[in-house]
C-alpha cells in the first residue's frame, strides 16, 4: 500500500512596523536586551494595551496580498498558557475572530501544472519575550529579554492542501514574494522575521481520511523545511508499517543530524475573549482604500513585462522575482536600453556579482543609470562584450563613470575597417593550416581564427566585423 502526505503550514510573520503592537516602544528586537520596554510590554498588572493603527494597516495589506477576504469584524482573545517568556500567563491573539479568511496562492507543482493552495485564515497576535540560555560559572541559567515582547505578528494558517515537500517549499517562496512586494514584512527565515511550522500526517493514497498529525518547528530556511517534511513522511510511514501509533506531539528539526526529534506533547490552552482591546470594525470604504495601496503584484508584473517589453515568460518571471529587482530593470530600460539586453545583463552578469559581494540590488554601487550607460556603449559598438564585462566588475570598485573607465583603460572597440582588414590578413598568414581546414569544410576553424584575431587585438576588435571580414576573405 502506498501512502501520501497531508501537510499544512503555520507561518508567523513579523510586521515591519515602527512600534510594537500595543505600545509605543520601538520595534527593534535585536537591540541591547530589555532596552525597548515599558509597563505595557513588560506586562505589568493594570497596564492597558493600546492597539497600533499601523499594525492593523500592515496586517490588512499582508492579508490582501494573499488574496484573503478581510473580515469586517475581528477581535482579540487571551490565549492562555504559562511559560517563562510569557509571564503574564496569556498571549493576545485572534483565535475566534481572525482578521482575514479564505485566501490562496498559486504554485507550480512537480508535474509542471499550476496548483492553488488555500489559506484558512490570517490573524494578528503579539510576540512573546525571548529566553537567553547562558552559563554562570558552572550553573546554567536562563534570562528573559523583553525587547521582542509585543512585537506585531501575523500568523498565516493554511488548509492541509500540500502533498509533498515541493508544495510546501514553493508555497513559502510564493508567499515571501507576495508579501515582500506588498512591503509589510521582510520575510527572512534566517533573520527570524518569518517562522514556519509544518503539520504533517500520512494516509493511504486516494484516501480522504485525516489522520493524527505531528507538528515540526525550528526550521530556519526553505531547504530545511523541505528536508524536515521529507524525513517526517518517511518516519511516520515506517511507524505505520511497524504497527506503531502516531501520537499528536511537537518535534524539532535538527539540521546537523538531518532528522526530527521529540520536543513536547501538544498542548492547546483555552482562548477567552480579551476585555481590554476593543473589537475591530472595518468599513467597506476603508478596506477599499487598503486595496488601492497594494502595488502591482508579481503575477500582474510578469504579464505586463511580456506584453510591454517583449520578454519571454522565463525572463519576465526572473525580472519580477523581487520588487527591487523589477524596479531596477525598469529603470535601466527607461534609459533607452533594449529590454531583452537589460534583462540578459541583469540576470547573467550583474546579479552574480552582487551575490558574490553579499549585497542586494538596492544597495549596489552599480546604479541603473551606470549599468544603462555601459549597455548603451555596448549596443553602440563602442566596446565589445568582453570589455563590457571587465568594466562592469570595475564599476563595483570605482566611482568613475563607465565612459571614463573605458577611456582610461583603453577598452574602446576597434571598428575601423581598414585596420581590421590588416589584422585579419596577418592572422590568416600566421595560421595557414586553420585557413586550409575551413576551406576543406571544417566550420569550427572559423571560431579559432576569430579567437586569434581577438587575441591579437587584445580584445578590442569588433567581433562582428572580424567575423564578416574573415568569412568574406575565406570565400
Amino acid at each position: 500500500m502506498g501512502y501520501e502526505a497531508v501537510i499544512g503550514l503555520e507561518i508567523h510573520l513579523e510586521l515591519n512596523c515602527m512600534t510594537k503592537m500595543f505600545c509605543n516602544c520601538p520595534n527593534l528586537p535585536g537591540d541591547e536586551p530589555n532596552l525597548n520596554t515599558c509597563p505595557i510590554c513588560l506586562w505589568f498588572p493594570g497596564a492597558i494595551p493600546q492597539f497600533s493603527h499601523e499594525t492593523l494597516e500592515k496586517a490588512v495589506i499582508t492579508s490582501l496580498a494573499l488574496n484573503c477576504e478581510i473580515q469586517k469584524e475581528s477581535a482579540f482573545d487571551q490565549k492562555v498558557y504559562y511559560y517563562p517568556d510569557l509571564p503574564k500567563g496569556f498571549q493576545l491573539s485572534q483565535a475566534h475572530r481572525p482578521l482575514a479568511r479564505h485566501g490562496w496562492l498559486d504554485i507550480i507543482g512537480m508535474d509542471g501544472r499550476t496548483r492553488r493552495l488555500r489559506i484558512r485564515h490570517v490573524h494578528m497576535e503579539e510576540d512573546v519575550a525571548k529566553l537567553v540560555h547562558e552559563t554562570e560559572g558552572r550553573t546554567p541559567i536562563s534570562l528573559v529579554d523583553f525587547n521582542r515582547a509585543g512585537v506585531p505578528l501575523v500568523e498565516i494558517v493554511t488548509e492541509p492542501d500540500m502533498r509533498s515537500p515541493h508544495d510546501a517549499m514553493e508555497f513559502i517562496r510564493a508567499l515571501r514574494m507576495q508579501i515582500r512586494y506588498a512591503g509589510s514584512a521582510d520575510c527572512s527565515m534566517e533573520a527570524g522575521t518569518m517562522r514556519v511550522d509544518a503539520n504533517i500526517s500520512i494516509r493511504p493514497e486516494a484516501s480522504e481520511v485525516m489522520n493524527t498529525k505531528v507538528e515540526v518547528k525550528n526550521m530556519n530556511s526553505i531547504r530545511h523545511l523541505g528536508d524536515a517534511i521529507a524525513y517526517e513522511m518517511q518516519r511516520q510511514e515506517a511507524c505505520v508499517r511497524n504497527g506503531e501509533a502516531i501520537v499528536l506531539h511537537t518535534r524539532l528539526w535538527d539540521p546537523d543530524r538531518r532528522m526530527t526529534t521529540p520536543m513536547r506533547g501538544k498542548f492547546e490552552g483555552p482562548c477567552v475573549p480579551d476585555p481590554s482591546v476593543p473589537a475591530i470594525r472595518l468599513s467597506e470604504e476603508w478596506i477599499s482604500e487598503m486595496k488601492s495601496r497594494l502595488p502591482e503584484m508579481p503575477g500582474e508584473k510578469v504579464e505586463r513585462f511580456i506584453n510591454q517589453y517583449g520578454l519571454s515568460r522565463d525572463e519576465a518571471v526572473m525580472m519580477s522575482s523581487e520588487r527591487d529587482l523589477s524596479e531596477y530593470f525598469e529603470s535601466v530600460v527607461k534609459e533607452n536600453i533594449a529590454p531583452r539586453l537589460a534583462s540578459h545583463w541583469v540576470a547573467t552578469q550583474l546579479l552574480p556579482l552582487i551575490r558574490e559581494r553579499q549585497q542586494n540590488i538596492a544597495e549596489s554601487p552599480v546604479t541603473p543609470a551606470r549599468l544603462a550607460a555601459l549597455l548603451s556603449m555596448l549596443a553602440g559598438e563602442e566596446i565589445n562584450t568582453s570589455s563590457a564585462k571587465i568594466v562592469l566588475t570595475q564599476l563595483f570598485e570605482r566611482k568613475d563613470s563607465p565612459e571614463a573607465i573605458v577611456q582610461m583603460s583603453g577598452f574602446s572597440q576597434v571598428s575601423d575597417k581598414d585596420e581590421l582588414d590588416r589584422l585579419v590578413d596577418r592572422v590568416m598568414a600566421d595560421n595557414p593550416s586553420a585557413v586550409e581546414d575551413f576551406r576543406n569544410g571544417q566550420a569550427k576553424a572559423l571560431g579559432f581564427l576569430i579567437g586569434r584575431a581577438m587575441q591579437a587585438s587584445q580584445g578590442k576588435a569588433n567581433p562582428k566585423m572580424i567575423r564578416e571580414i574573415l568569412t568574406k576573405k575565406l570565400g
